[in-house]
């Protein structure tokens, strides 16, 4: 047999080698510029900001914590600094009567102006209207008017007064109108005198009532007109003097707002409305006590006022919004109600801008998995997109509810530039599902979670460590402690090749470094600090780890790490308990016999095995075909088992493992007990890569100290794995001393030899023969 090479404790875990980071302590390193090892997403964030149409949106995968939020935030506010300021936006009455707000747009910072000046204007008006009505010349000008109004009436009705009494009528005047009388001699007569005069007086008493009645009717009419021509008079005075006080007012306020269209036709409607309603501002009663009722009247001077939906007055470039609960009224805005004896009212005063309206002309950003989660978030989001405009959506009217009062809003145009942020399952799920999504979200940011763990990138982790203890006011760490964090970052990845830029789980570790060098009143925090930090943490999270452990001790799990079996194998696997990951041997056992059933999963059987588990199971088959059945049928029947697992088991990281334990029980050669195995194999016999390599070392690595080290202990994995080995240093040092061993194979003949200490042909010839002899007496059968 081949003496198969171990690997030394140098291969097991790359160090960091402080000579290359050139500082003492992070006090001397810059802090980090930008983000680190996303060159990739950088320039798709670059180029996404850089293109201006509606459909280039940006969409940010990775996972959290690689600082994917915190950059987009930074690169998206230096951006926005060097675009234009957009404008303001307010809703004001609509005086065309249909119940609709209309949206108007201002420079920044004239929106808050234009407010305040409709305010200036209510309050002018408010005083000089009444100063103006109450003069002595507008009530001489009034007054005359009423007079000729009067002296007309009074003439009209002496001229039928006299009428009258030519014909021998007298006049009375009631409050329903007028009573005509007949006189005799002067005097009323009663009616007891009327019915007592004859038939030809009767009828002529009678022709002359109807001809005063007549001439009555006519001086009603003619007073009526004379009237309304009287009240039109008044009007014309009341509005002309509204125009010389409202018009000097309105010419000044278009003067100023003369460059913006919308609000200059605005005014105009307002001086209309104005002078037209200007009996509103007229009170005969105390001008102090006037005032003060109408400014504690908002019926009366709200359509007047003005709702600034968005002040962008102190906004420095383009705005960048970022909504962590994309609700629907929370993107797009509300229209909020007020309760009037029991009957809810809203106005263009109660309509509150959304995430979208401050946004408008700049930059919005948005987690995915919220905005999707969220009802008609998503919809009214893509629809807004698609229209390009914008106005207040009510869930209500998202559900086909009626509203509760009918205002109609103008809506507003929009140009803005939406960033979502998610993961990368979600981007495919949306890309897959929803067919609306490619054609507004183009620009794919894909963060990975890690780098090349290159010098470059080490220095350049040193300076993410120097910026955030700067930033939070920690304590400095030494080039040992920032070694240490780099070899974490490391082992993060599973790879000695790679860095983490998972950077939310690097910063647990320098919280709880740096309080560490707290509590030993440490000026700086050293490798010892983080070395505690980790470890410490890994304690606070391992209790299903020693519970496990527990079981190995007690024996109520067996396992046995010494000595050789037939068809026994331990091999390793990993679980996953939240945020903690560690490894756990297994007992594979394996039964042959004469049959042809082939190889059974006891699992499968049982339905607690996963499909790639039950597909590493069949290669095994495809294993034996390939080496054992060219020039005969393949005769057996087989199980195999992982013994004491009640969870359920998948994976193909046992399929190596499996083949071992299945050789061995066909060809009745033992296997060692002290050599746990992990990979996958496949139909020709070449081991793959596996996943958790380090957790799977370590966990039977942690078994044999608790039984006792042999020095013959140790571990098999792919060749492939073994970058992916970032060992404790408990393990490298086990390693160092000779007490434990890691073998690394490439093809299954490799592991057979070292676990059977046989050579590949001896132990091949022993499954041919035993295989043989299963058909042989099959057929005879």
């Amino acid at each position: 047999m081949k003496n198969y090479p171990k690997l030394s404790h140098e291969h097991v875990k790359k160090y960091c080698d402080i000579e290359n980071l050139n500082f003492i302590t992070t006090a001397e390193v810059e802090a980090v510029k930008g983000i680190i090892g996303q060159k990739k997403g950088e320039s798709a964030m670059e180029f996404g900001l850089q293109i201006h149409h509606r459909s280039y949106n940006i969409y940010i995968s990775g996972y959290k914590g690689t600082g994917r939020t915190t950059y987009t935030q930074e690169i998206v506010k230096k951006i926005a600094k060097t675009k234009d300021v957009p404008n303001d936006w307010c809703y004001v009455y609509s005086f065309e009567g249909n119940g609709k707000a209309l949206a108007l747009n201002l420079p920044a910072g004239m929106g808050k102006e234009f407010q305040k000046d409709m305010e200036e204007l209510i309050q002018d008006l408010l005083i000089q209207v009444p100063q103006v009505f109450n003069s002595e010349d507008y009530d001489r000008r009034k007054n005359e008017i009423i007079r000729q109004y009067q002296e007309y009436k009074n003439k009209l009705l002496q001229d039928l007064s006299e009428f009258a009494h030519k014909k021998q009528f007298a006049v009375k005047s009631t409050s329903t109108g007028f009573i005509f009388i007949p006189l005799r001699d002067g005097e009323e007569m009663s009616d007891e005198a009327i019915k007592q005069l004859n038939e030809e007086d009767g009828k002529k008493l009678q022709e002359q009532l109807e001809e005063i009645q007549d001439k009555a009717l006519d001086m009603v009419l003619k007073i009526k007109k004379f009237e309304g021509f009287a009240k039109k008079k008044l009007l014309q005075l009341e509005m002309k003097v509204g125009l010389f006080i409202v018009k000097p007012l309105i010419h000044d306020l278009v003067k100023k707002y003369t460059t913006c269209e919308r609000v200059t036709e605005y005014l105009g409607k307002v001086e209309k409305d104005l002078i037209e309603n200007i009996y509103q501002f007229i009170n005969d009663e105390d001008e102090d006590q006037h005032l003060a009722d109408k400014k504690e009247d908002p019926g009366f001077v709200k359509k007047y006022q003005v709702n600034l939906l968005v002040n962008n007055e102190e906004t420095q470039g383009a705005p960048v919004v970022m909504e962590f609960n994309p609700t629907l009224n929370r993107l797009t805005g509300k229209i909020e109600y007020e309760n009037v004896n029991g009957v809810l009212r809203t106005d263009f005063l109660h309509i509150k801008p959304g995430a979208i309206h401050l946004a408008n002309g700049g930059y919005l950003i948005l987690e995915a998995k919220q905005l999707l989660t969220n009802p008609y978030a998503w919809e009214t989001l893509k629809r807004i997109l698609h229209t390009r405009e914008i106005t207040v959506e009510n869930m209500g009217s998202q559900l086909g509810i009626v509203d509760v009062a009918s205002l109609k809003l103008e809506p507003i145009p929009i140009d803005l530039k939406i960033i979502l942020i998610g993961s990368g399952s979600l981007y495919h799920l949306l890309c897959h599902y929803d067919e609306d999504f490619q054609k507004y979200f183009k620009v794919l940011v894909d963060f990975d979670y890690e780098m090349q763990r290159s010098i470059e990138h080490e220095k350049q982790m040193a300076a993410f460590v120097s910026s955030y203890v700067k930033s939070e006011g920690m304590k400095d760490f030494d080039t040992k402690g920032i070694a240490r964090l780099i070899e974490y970052s490391s082992r993060l990845t599973g790879n000695q090749k790679k860095l983490s830029t998972r950077f939310n789980k690097l910063i647990e570790i320098i919280i709880e470094a740096d309080q560490w060098a707290k509590l030993e009143n440490s000026r700086i925090v050293t490798g010892n600090h983080v070395d505690k930090a980790i470890h410490e943490k890994w304690n606070r999270l391992n209790k299903y780890q020693s519970r496990v452990e527990e079981m190995f001790e007690t024996e109520k799990i067996l396992i046995d790490i010494e000595g050789k079996k037939i068809g026994v194998i331990n091999g390793l696997s990993v679980i996953n308990v939240g945020d903690y990951t560690f490894g756990k041997p297994s007992v594979i056992t394996v039964t042959c016999g004469m049959g042809k059933e082939g190889i059974i999963n006891i699992e499968r059987e049982a339905n607690m095995s996963g499909d790639i588990y039950d597909k590493g199971i069949m290669i095994l088959t495809g294993f034996l075909i390939q080496n054992f059945a060219q020039d005969m049928n393949l005769s057996i029947s087989a199980r195999i088992c992982f013994e004491q697992s009640y969870g359920g088991v998948d994976g193909d990281s046992a399929s190596s493992a499996e083949l071992y334990a299945l050789l061995s029980s066909i060809s009745g050669i033992p296997i060692k007990q002290y050599i746990a195995v992990t990979g996958s194999v496949n139909q020709r016999g070449y081991i793959q890569p596996v996943g958790g390599v380090t957790e799977k070392v370590e966990g039977f690595y942690r078994l044999c100290k608790k039984r006792g080290f042999t020095k013959n202990q140790g571990v098999i994995i792919p060749y492939q794995n073994i970058e992916n080995l970032m060992l404790c240093d408990e393990v490298v040092e086990s390693i160092k001393k000779g007490d434990f061993h890691v073998y690394a194979i490439k093809h299954v003949n490799e592991g057979i030899e070292i676990m059977t200490d046989e050579a590949i042909e001896i132990v091949y010839k022993e499954v041919r023969k035993k295989l043989t002899h299963y058909k042989e007496t099959i057929d005879k059968e």
